[in-house]
């Protein structure tokens, strides 16, 4: 790590005549105009000299035509998962409101896992990180695969989630299950059906787990409190209830200490093996999987708004082929009247083969005209 200053970029842009993108959070892989917003940390320094990078750099926008304000930020991502980036970036929000800054209170401390705590049983559901293969490889790899996918941005609303949870089986998984399941039942169903290498059977969820129990990880800390639970293999891919069942229980599962200590504990032991040795995680697709990673829980567009309630936007860059990301919907305009906010909307950004994105987009559109009533459950 260091102690480098913060570098805030100030750009007048006089060309632009308003805001150039769309709502969707997850700008679109090949569309270079958000990192134009954005001053980029050169994370390949870190490999060789990290002593010359700060860890955070800045880069505030006036669009003087339409009068917005566009602050990128780009966090190097060993600082702190997106809960610490939010909490960092909500206090912001508040300092410039001249409020005080929500609690909990950042907490710095962290506990040090022994290796002697490592349980070498849970290393085959920890591939990506057993697997992690040199960084000018996985970089080639990851820029290789892009040409050979589609991005798709789906946008659902409160009462259509609320739908899919009653279908998937109401108080007994989330909202957040519920999608999941969805999307991996119309991939299995229209896509996978007659393919044993594609079809789903399984999910690998990113996990939060702060507040399991104060001695992992507190609420409030900055750290990487987040680690990757492989699900059990689903009994039926076919039925909306038995994968959100599936998912509900392996993300149960994370939230024992028993059972989350000695796996942070091997967590821990190859993520300090792989920036020993520079590398970093296998990011090749398996087999039968999806990867999960929802910011469901938080609402970026609410917590960081300036004081411009419901008038501020949030967007992010990368998507990757089956990984689906998860984010609150962002506030929408009527040409420049905001319209009133569904809170409980949901987009869900992902990459398909190539060819398949319209065919996902219409099987979706039908069930959202049906109501999902011919969605098996």
């Amino acid at each position: 790590m260091c102690d480098n200053p913060i570098p805030i970029t100030f750009v007048v842009n006089n060309n632009l005549k308003e805001w150039p993108l769309d709502s969707s959070v997850i700008a679109e892989v090949n569309d270079k105009l958000l990192q134009t917003f954005i001053d980029e940390v050169q994370v390949t320094k870190f490999f060789n000299n990290p002593s010359d990078e700060p860890l955070v750099r800045f880069k505030l926008t006036h669009i003087v035509q339409s009068g917005e304000w566009v602050l990128g930020i780009s966090w190097y991502h060993p600082l702190g998962d997106a809960a610490s980036c939010l909490h960092f970036s909500n206090t912001l929000s508040r300092f410039y409101q001249q409020m005080e800054p929500t609690k909990p209170l950042p907490i710095f401390e962290r506990r040090l896992w022994r290796e002697d705590e490592a349980d070498e049983s849970m290393l085959p559901s920890m591939k990506q990180l057993r697997d992690a293969k040199p960084v000018e490889e996985v970089m080639k790899i990851f820029l290789a695969d892009q040409p050979n996918y589609d991005q798709v941005n789906l946008h659902f609303s409160g009462e259509q989630l609320a739908t899919l949870r009653k279908l998937a089986g109401g108080n007994n998984v989330t909202i957040q299950d519920a999608l999941t399941a969805y999307i991996i039942l119309t991939l299995n169903t229209y896509f996978y059906d007659n393919n044993d290498e594609r079809r789903i059977l399984r999910t690998n969820t990113v996990i939060n787990f702060r507040g399991v129990s104060d001695s992992i990880a507190p609420q409030g800390q900055v750290a990487n409190t987040v680690f990757m639970m492989l699900s059990d293999n689903f009994e039926d891919p076919y039925s909306l209830l038995n994968i959100a069942k599936t998912i509900r229980r392996s993300i149960i599962q994370s939230r024992d200490s028993k059972i989350l200590e000695p796996r942070l504990a091997t967590f821990d032991s190859l993520m300090r093996n792989n920036v020993r040795n520079n590398r970093l995680p296998d990011l090749e697709r398996f087999s039968n999987e999806v990867v999960v990673n929802s910011n469901y829980r938080y609402d970026w567009a609410n917590s960081v708004d300036f004081g411009y309630t419901d008038k501020c936007r949030f967007y992010k860059a990368v998507a990757d082929a089956l990984y689906l990301r998860v984010f609150h919907l962002n506030p929408e305009k009527d040409g420049n009247k905001w319209l009133p906010r569904d809170r409980d909307g949901a987009e869900v950004s992902f990459q398909i083969g190539n060819g398949l994105k319209q065919k996902f987009i219409d099987v979706w559109k039908r069930d959202i005209n049906e109501n999902f009533k011919n969605v098996k459950k």
